[in-house]
């Protein structure tokens, strides 16, 4: 008898997903049905994505943003029904009271940069210093922090390398570069929402065989709450995320990466956030190379992201969606493949 036939026969089937796939399905309800409420809310602000006020912009009709809201209060929903029933002694630890309120703080920034364009430099400065107080909260269940790492493939299960004091500083970039990256790639309708998605599926599963059943619960929130807002922003979108949204979904998945994947995957942590996050990182890591080949400011704004270099070759944006969307499930596969072996 084969291990599916035998989980079926003992009534173990999907044994260890069951709270991650409530969550993630809440969230995605949720953030459904709150996008056309945020929508509504971001007219009457005047929260309007203008495409005439820079070349480039790809829509072509002024459209809202603040999706972001709709995303964060999928994910807090499906979190308040689900981790009270699954965790009922200790719903919220410390590391997750820091993630969900600073989240917040970077919603209501990002919904502020959409209406006031914010210097880089602000958006940078505040990006740092919400990498560094997420750290501030910790207990035994977890902290978002980069302490130490393994050293790959090194087949010493001890060859670690501990970063002391630069831990904190460390943690702080990391969040940074997957949170603007996450921000950056947002420039077609559906992108950003779509690598969310991914990236936390990939978290919630690397969790839930790793043994760390609530992470994946709130892995799962985060994609889920990614998918539902996508329905509303795939090709033809009808709302944006905004700054808010796309600099949240990326401090969420690098927070939970720290304390879940960086940890359950410690043979292969260095190479968790190239693979997990790597479309994202691998533009912005495009972006900037060009830039500074081109003696141009690393912040200044331009079309040379790899949605603009695949819409330039002729590609739809729904076609330069799906061939991104490509590249992010195959790196993920590769992650999932080099992680679960330990397991098997």
């Amino acid at each position: 008898m084969n291990s599916t036939l035998l989980a079926v026969t003992q009534g173990k089937i999907l044994e260890g997903f069951r709270w991650p796939l409530l969550a993630g399905l809440l969230a995605a309800i949720l953030s459904w049905l709150f996008t056309p409420a945020v929508r509504n809310l971001a007219i009457q602000r005047g929260a309007i994505a203008d495409p005439n006020v820079d070349d480039r912009r790809v829509h072509t009709e002024p459209t809202p943003q603040w999706g972001g809201l709709a995303i964060y209060a999928g994910f807090l929903g499906a979190l308040a029904a689900t981790l009270p029933f699954a965790y009922p002694r200790a719903s919220f630890p410390p590391y997750l009271i820091a993630m969900l309120v600073i989240g917040a703080l970077v919603v209501v920034m990002g919904a502020l940069d959409d209406l006031y364009q914010f210097r880089a430099s602000v958006q940078a400065a505040f990006l740092l210093a919400a990498g560094i107080a997420v750290q501030v909260l910790f207990d035994h269940t977890g902290r978002v922090q980069i302490s130490s790492v393994a050293i790959p493939f090194s087949g010493d299960a001890n060859s670690i390398i501990s970063f002391g004091i630069w831990a904190v500083p460390l943690t702080a970039v990391y969040v940074f570069v997957v949170a603007k990256t996450m921000d950056t790639i947002d420039g077609i309708d559906g992108l950003a929402a779509g690598m969310a998605t991914f990236a936390a599926a990939t978290l919630t599963i690397i969790a839930a065989y790793g043994g760390q059943p609530r992470v994946a619960i709130v892995a799962a929130a985060i994609g889920g709450s990614a998918l539902g807002f996508l329905r509303h922003n795939y090709n033809p979108a009808k709302i944006f995320m905004g700054a808010g949204g796309a600099q949240l979904l990326g401090f969420l998945l690098a927070c939970l990466s720290i304390v879940g994947a960086l940890k359950t995957a410690a043979a292969v942590a260095l190479i968790v956030p190239v693979l997990a996050f790597g479309v994202p990182i691998f533009d912005a890591a495009f972006v900037v190379a060009r830039r500074l080949l081109s003696r141009q400011p690393i912040t200044q704004g331009d079309k040379r992201h790899l949605h603009h270099t695949l819409l330039n070759l002729g590609l739809s944006q729904r076609q330069a969606v799906l061939v991104l969307y490509g590249a992010a499930v195959a790196l993920c596969g590769v992650l999932l493949v080099m992680v679960l072996r330990r397991y098997g």
